[in-house]
């Protein structure tokens, strides 16, 4: 067997050390997924305070002059996480060592966000063609969502080629658009900024660049890289990707290993799909944790998100208090996260009117989120686009069928519970197509409806709890794409060796 591809996995975030959403807990799994599928990969990210203080003994590879318009020197530091995973640290105090958020401060993106992420997109160009400071050379350049986004343009304008690249999104309404005047700060071509170069509507779309560049795109589901061809998901982008319909493929995220109840080191009790009454003891445990009411012929709700209008939380917000109080069936709900104030002041009024039965987490907490999904009956996901999702994934796993719009990564992973699925054996949570707060009512009642059947509701969460949402699985199909994108570069192998 001929050896595995090198890949340089260019990426902000990373789990634990930085990580804003699902681009972090993704750049810590899959490049140990390729890794162990035979790859040859490094990890290349920003040198943050936390990736410092986890690897003090990181020795530099690399010093790097300053690479070209207003950005500065450099250096590259090496370090290997505790799996065996090597990382190259991208050291550059005056960008990177800021503390919190890696895009924004109080609330506001740093100024000086095109520079910083202009000279992570330039490194890793650098580091992919023959002018590369060190030794090891890869075969493949992955670069993930618009902070690396420039990287392929770097190859293309700066250095005239190099390793094949891929160029994935996670998130196509994050594009790193910046004003014209930026170009020659970030070392780039005057002849750069065209239709079919980095220019987009009159500014600079780091985004843009990679599609435009990258030998191959991904994206992090089969339905969400349809819905971006669509002009109504595509944000401007999605001509660009029609174009390049041939060259995209969706792939769908996988679950971390640290995401599963037979082990998770955050529960109460464990349990797995046999052992599915373990799971009423974290259900418990969370209650009195948050304060809840101990009511047991109650569901109880959950929602583990980014508190924002994409992820339908002004749909929960609008149904909330008919769903907690109608009838003689009542609900209780749990919500972890933050987001846009009106949502945050929005959640927090919601638990003041219905004081033991709502319970909000403003904020987020690692091991609060891995409670509430084992202690949950119900997860609510009522996104109005997901190119992925993570949360219902987990749900799955954890015996917590989730309710959810047919969106993105949603779609493709949530099958709703009808009578035709059920007796398919395919069924594992509700489904529901319109964005409006009806739709999430109705569907969430036929979730409480079906909890109260204690038969069905535990074909479903044996049905979940078997479905195949492995980092291997997405692996094996971003080795395929590396090899497509080696094979339409005209990139050789052997010439990095």
């Amino acid at each position: 067997m001929r050896p595995g591809p090198r890949v340089l996995f260019v990426t902000s975030e990373m789990a634990p050390w930085q990580k804003t959403g699902g681009l972090g807990d993704i750049s810590a799994a899959l490049p140990i997924a390729l890794k162990q599928a035979g790859a040859d990969v490094r990890v290349l990210i920003p040198a943050y305070p936390a990736l410092h203080k986890a690897f003090p003994k990181a020795r530099v590879v690399a010093r790097i002059p300053p690479p070209g318009g207003l950005l500065p020197a450099s250096r590259i530091l090496q370090a290997e996480t505790r799996e065996g995973m090597p990382l190259l640290l991208l050291d550059c105090p005056t960008f990177f060592d800021r503390p919190g958020n890696p895009y924004q401060t109080q609330g506001r993106d740093w100024p000086d966000n095109a520079q910083r992420f202009a000279l992570l997109a330039r490194i890793a160009a650098l580091l992919a063609s023959t002018d590369s400071p060190i030794a090891w050379r890869p075969h493949i350049l992955h670069c993930n969502d618009w902070q690396s986004g420039l990287a392929p343009a770097y190859l293309h304008y700066v250095h005239a080629g190099g390793a094949a690249t891929v160029m994935t999104i996670h998130n196509i309404a994050f594009q790193g658009l910046f004003p014209e005047n930026t170009l020659s700060e970030l070392g780039l071509p005057r002849k750069a900024f065209v239709y079919d170069g980095v220019e987009f509507y009159g500014q600079i779309s780091f985004l843009k660049a990679g599609l435009q560049f990258a030998n191959k795109i991904t994206t992090v589901s089969p339905t969400y890289a349809g819905e971006i061809q669509r002009p109504d998901l595509g944000f401007g982008l999605d001509g660009l990707l029609r174009y390049r319909k041939a060259d995209l493929e969706g792939i769908l995220n996988g679950v971390d290993a640290l995401w599963n109840p037979a082990t998770d080191a955050y529960l109460a009790k464990h349990y797995d799909a046999h052992h599915l009454a373990a799971k009423a003891e974290n259900r418990r445990a969370l209650a009195a944790e948050l304060g809840l009411e101990s009511d047991p012929a109650a569901p109880l709700l959950a929602i583990v998100s980014r508190l924002t209008h994409q992820k339908g939380m002004d749909l929960v917000l609008a149904c909330a208090d008919e769903l907690l109080t109608e009838g003689e069936v009542l609900t209780q709900l749990v919500v972890l996260g933050n987001g846009e104030r009106s949502f945050e002041q929005g959640f927090r009024a919601l638990a003041a009117r219905h004081p033991g039965r709502v319970a909000a987490l403003i904020g987020f907490d690692e091991r609060a989120a891995h409670r509430i999904e084992a202690g949950a009956d119900i997860f609510l996901m009522p996104s109005r686009f997901e190119p992925c999702g993570l949360n219902q994934l987990y749900s799955l796993r954890y015996g917590t069928p989730p309710v959810v719009r047919a969106t993105g990564g949603l779609a493709d992973t949530v099958v709703d519970c009808t009578q035709q699925t059920l007796s398919a054996g395919t069924a594992n949570g509700f489904v529901f197509a319109s964005a409006d707060a009806g739709s999430l009512l109705t569907a969430t009642r036929r979730a409480i409806e079906a909890w109260h059947n204690r038969r069905l509701w535990r074909q479903l969460q044996k049905t979940g709890m078997s479905a195949d949402f492995s980092w291997p699985k997405a692996a094996a199909q971003y080795l395929a794409v590396y090899d497509a994108a080696i094979n339409a570069s005209g990139f050789s192998p052997t010439t990095a060796d």
